[in-house]
């Protein structure tokens, strides 16, 4: 049972996945007087400022904005007894080290840290060693990839891309299908393609502002689109229901990358597919 004046700080990668967190936490805790506050870049920074006048249980928040909120001295971590780093190990991919040890460091030293990383890098290992005494390490891990996730390769053989893109969608069975595209440009410009082409497609990526990455990301998974293109951004933490198909449009920059995409499909216990275009 949460003691209600514990304060609990969660860190995350990105913006969808503190959102995320904090709809799933206000879901189970309605009723409770457990409240929270979700504080990440793109949003408005004021209304942030005033949620976090009030008494919060938990501050769910990413890097960038938790370190802003900090430096203005509208957060102050010393009280908080508890820090979870969901997706740590993205979080240093993401170049947010050093806004981690600084939101670290404003913390009382006695306090309960929690690690949550898909992969243990040699640099995780190292955050780990540096704020934590004596930590316990619990894996859950079976493999690197699901065996529910059918996986496969696209060979161009000559064609264009786009077009046996087009293929490929118009098969029934890709009904709900996430692209992963290398950069912000280029993952814009195909779903613009595949719109163009008639397909109903929306983007998610770093220069869309946080409602319209929100507003892609609700389609998505009201079914109210078939595609959803982007960036990795998307491919940690977030829970999207019946993801049939995932497609690498472009070759992931490594293993790791590609294991977080393709973990989007095969969820809960259903079958899914992931597609990597080569040649």
């Amino acid at each position: 049972m949460l003691n209600p004046k514990e304060e609990i700080l969660i860190v995350v990668p990105t913006r969808e996945l503190a959102q995320q967190i904090d709809d799933e936490l206000k879901s189970f805790t309605a009723g409770m007087k457990i409240y929270s506050v979700c504080c990440v870049g793109g949003a408005p920074i004021g209304r942030q400022i005033s949620m976090l006048k009030y008494w919060n249980n938990f501050v769910i928040g990413t890097p960038g904005r938790l370190k802003d909120l900090v430096n203005r001295r509208v957060l102050n971590l010393k009280p908080f007894s508890t820090i979870v780093l969901d997706e740590a190990d993205r979080m240093l991919d993401m170049g947010f080290i050093a806004d981690m040890k600084l939101i670290m460091s404003q913390m009382s030293a006695k306090r309960h840290t929690l690690f949550f990383s898909a992969t243990m890098s040699r640099e995780v290992e190292g955050l780990v060693k540096t704020f934590l005494n004596n930590p316990v390490t619990v894996s859950v891990k079976t493999g690197d990839t699901a065996k529910s996730v059918d996986q496969d390769i696209v060979r161009l053989n000559g064609k264009e891309k786009i077009d046996v893109l087009h293929e490929l969608l118009n098969n029934p069975e890709l009904s709900k299908v996430l692209i992963f595209g290398r950069t912000k440009h280029g993952v814009e410009r195909l779903s613009r393609t595949l719109n163009e082409r008639g397909f109903k497609a929306d983007s998610i990526h770093g220069d869309k502002n946080q409602s319209a990455r929100q507003r892609a990301l609700g389609k998505f998974k009201d079914d109210q689109i078939q595609i959803l293109v982007a960036t990795d951004v998307a491919a940690r933490g977030l829970d999207i229901p019946d993801v049939t198909h995932v497609i690498n449009y472009d070759v992931p920059a490594t293993y790791e990358d590609y294991v977080h995409r393709i973990g989007r499909t095969g969820r809960a216990n259903k079958k899914g597919k992931a597609l990597t275009f080569i040649g």
